[in-house]
């Protein structure tokens, strides 16, 4: 049995740990909360893109609609790309752990070799789980600011992009976890390239959108062609950057409540060694006070 000085260490070292997981839990709050707001924030503008891309490749009644190799599927996939963003740090739960599982078992079921596909990987987490396991990846970032800036992964955004109008990659998905609340994130697959949702979603079922937008008539200069040729990269690369922002929200919220249980576990902890400590003491003392009347008795 632990003896009560043990006992009171155990109590002491508890206590802090408690109190460096109730400030993470703070902090990890104030980050989602910034982490949230950017990213809603930056949806109105790729909705906007995506609205004068959507009515420059659908054209109207009278014109038909251009084309552009970014938005039309390919007839024989070769290569395909995963842009999979997780984070530098762990403590966030099961927030990597789900993500990085669920690509492997995609990678497993959709290629039977690793000749197949290509990582780009955002994430000290993700960079070391592939790496350990000899996937390739064709590109890596670590290390991006709680609040990342576009110029931070404008490089590899546009690098990624490049790669499939190369012809290097014939489809590119993005993988990354989706922020639905504090407590919860949604494991997501999005396919960033070819842009081919214009008109339809990936079922072939239409796409609705506001009657306001639909009706809108806009004079480009100095011609579609070459605004289409110049949105489309940075339509795509927008899209990288929003994931990363939604990812990052996901993040604070899985550490914010990672850390919450932790404090509670913590707290339950010092409970249950406050008790014994308290029972041990108590058994101590019964035991000074037996061997003093026992003491007495002898005496006598």
């Amino acid at each position: 049995m632990a003896s009560l000085r043990d006992i009171k260490s155990r109590i002491t070292s508890t206590k802090k740990t408690k109190q460096i997981t109730k400030a993470m839990e703070m902090v990890s709050a104030a980050k989602l909360n910034r982490a949230q707001s950017k990213s809603t924030s930056f949806l109105p503008y790729t909705e906007k893109i995506r609205e004068v891309v959507s009515s420059i490749a659908s054209g109207n009644e009278e014109e038909k609609g251009i084309s552009h190799p970014m938005l039309e599927a390919r007839e024989e996939v070769k290569k395909t790309a995963y842009i999979v963003i997780t984070s530098d740090r762990g403590l966030c739960g099961a927030y990597n752990s789900s993500l990085l599982r669920n690509t492997l078992r995609i990678l497993n079921e959709r290629h039977a070799s690793p000749e197949e596909y290509g990582l780009i990987v955002v994430g000290r987490v993700g960079r070391d789980f592939f790496k350990k396991r000899g996937l390739p990846i064709y590109q890596e970032i670590v290390g991006l600011q709680d609040q990342p800036e576009y110029q931070e992964i404008k490089n590899i955004a546009s690098t990624t992009v490049q790669m499939f109008t190369d012809g290097i990659f014939d489809e590119i998905y993005i993988h990354y976890n989706h922020f639905v609340s504090v407590i919860s994130q949604k494991v997501t697959e999005s396919k960033l390239l070819p842009l081919n949702e214009f008109g339809g979603d990936a079922d072939g079922e239409e796409v609705t959108e506001d009657s306001s937008s639909t009706n809108l008539e806009y004079i480009y200069e100095p011609n579609p062609e070459i605004i289409l040729e110049q949105l489309l990269p940075h339509y795509a690369e927008s899209l990288i950057y929003g994931a990363l922002l939604d990812a990052k929200a996901s993040e604070f919220g899985a550490r914010m409540t990672a850390m919450q249980s932790a404090t509670n576990n913590a707290t339950d902890r010092i409970d249950e060694l406050t008790l014994v400590y308290n029972r041990a003491r108590q058994a101590a003392i019964t035991q000074e006070i037996n061997e003093i009347v026992g003491g007495a008795s002898a005496l006598d």
